[in-house]
């Protein structure tokens, strides 16, 4: 990149953008359950108001201010603070840590920061700054990842949550935040279903089905005040333990074993990713949560000890490899193993914490079909081939690889290719 001098007036606003639906922060915030009809939200650099316009319409309470387009509205705070796509316009990295601190000032619960990544070659552009100056004249910092996330980190002295590429979540409560953490990786499952006749079970089978929801929720029977219907349970059959018992009479109890090893499973890959950032104390931690960790392990203290054998053993060499040819799922070539995203919290345990490795910097696969497990380097890919459904042998549109010794991303599309790779034995 060839180098401009830095007294050229930038024409910030220009960088604002006419949007046909919610941008992508929003709408990945509203499909995780942060952005309610309940909440206050309050949009910091909303540029032409589009996100404030079509949430208004939906419903929810939001608010918006722009230094251009909207200088007259009141700053105000709010339950959940939108800062999308604003640090990376602005050029004087002083003011770029004060709007960032601004925001989080007034986030009463979660801070949302997008920014933009870097996925494409820069060459050729003109560098300003620490960025590059486009054909507009406005300002663009393209970050990576990893980047963005020890930025806001460091301004905000905060744990920032990835839940997209160049998308972060920043909560206040960290038990919250923990929360969210752990429920990302849930594993979803099914109530069992009723399969022996039981006049007792039949009686009240309306009665009990929050019972069987919440246990096929969190794989344990809730503790004392923690489900909405126990007086009445407990007037009844005395206990909800008890209660439970008459579930059991019609249901396959196997089943049930099922779901609360699945999720001992998902709280043991949520505690192994822990070590990663800081692994949060106990009292930093939810009253489900807690609950959780006292009925699979015992104590909290056990827990993080067997997740932590998980996280050490996939480090020794060899055991991903072997993991991928002993898989009975996914499609096994020599160099590495394909597996649809839907069957992911299906595969053996360490492949799943391997691939959360790599999912946790990025929050999640996006749009992506399928997962290459590379066996032949530590990298991890995600591919996205839009008729993947549809057609035998589909078209591959982009290609996102993880590599896990430094966790660089690169990113490849494919979608103007005449000749793109073809995804062929998909069954």
């Amino acid at each position: 990149m060839s180098q401009i001098p830095l007294g050229v007036e930038v024409e910030r606003h220009r960088a604002a953008m006419t949007r046909v639906e919610l941008s992508r922060p929003v709408r990945l915030a509203i499909e995780s359950g942060i952005i309610t009809t309940e909440t206050s939200i309050f949009d910091y650099g909303c540029g032409i108001g589009g996100d404030v316009k079509r949430l208004k319409s939906q419903g929810y309470n939001c608010e918006g201010w722009d230094p251009y387009y909207f200088p007259d509205v009141e700053i105000r705070s709010a339950d959940i603070v939108n800062l999308s796509y604003i640090i990376n316009v602005i050029e004087d990295p002083v003011e770029r840590d004060r709007a960032l601190s601004h925001a989080w000032e007034l986030t009463g619960g979660v801070l949302i920061v997008a920014a933009q990544i870097l996925v494409n070659d820069l060459s050729g552009m003109l560098a300003y700054g620490d960025g590059i100056l486009t054909k507009r004249n406005t300002f663009q910092k393209y970050y990576q990842q990893v980047e963005l996330k020890e930025y806001i980190d460091r301004v905000l002295t905060v744990d920032a949550i990835p839940i997209g590429l160049g998308i972060f979540l920043v909560f206040r409560d960290l038990s919250q935040a923990e929360s969210f953490r752990a429920a990302r990786l849930y594993t979803r499952m099914t109530t069992p279903r009723v399969r022996v006749e039981s006049k007792r079970f039949e009686d009240y089978q309306v009665q009990l089905a929050p019972l069987m929801e919440f246990v096929s929720e969190r794989g344990r029977i809730p503790i004392k005040s923690e489900l909405a219907a126990e007086a009445e349970l407990v007037n009844e059959f005395g206990s909800i333990k008890r209660a439970f018992q008459i579930v059991l009479t019609a249901t396959d109890e196997a089943e049930w074993d099922a779901i609360a090893y699945q999720r001992s499973l998902d709280l043991q890959v949520y505690l192994a990713l822990s070590q990663f950032g800081q692994r949060r104390s106990l009292r930093n931690i939810s009253t489900a949560m807690k609950a959780d960790i006292k009925a699979f392990f015992g104590s909290y203290d056990e827990a993080c000890a067997v997740a932590d054998r998980l996280l050490f053993k996939i480090g020794e060499p060899g055991v991903i490899k072997q993991a991928c040819q002993h898989s009975k799922i996914g499609k096994l070539l020599p160099a590495a193993l394909y597996v649809h995203i839907s069957a992911l919290n299906e595969i053996d345990p360490k492949l799943r914490l391997y691939e959360g490795c790599a999912s946790r910097n990025i929050g999640g696969t996006e749009d992506a079909n399928l997962i290459k497990f590379h066996t032949d380097k530590p990298c991890i890919s995600y591919l996205y081939y839009p008729d993947f459904e549809s057609i035998a042998h589909p078209a591959l549109q982009w290609a996102m690889l993880i590599d896990l010794r430094d966790l660089s991303l690169r990113f490849r599309d494919y979608s103007q290719q005449d000749n793109p790779p073809i995804l062929h034995r998909k069954a």
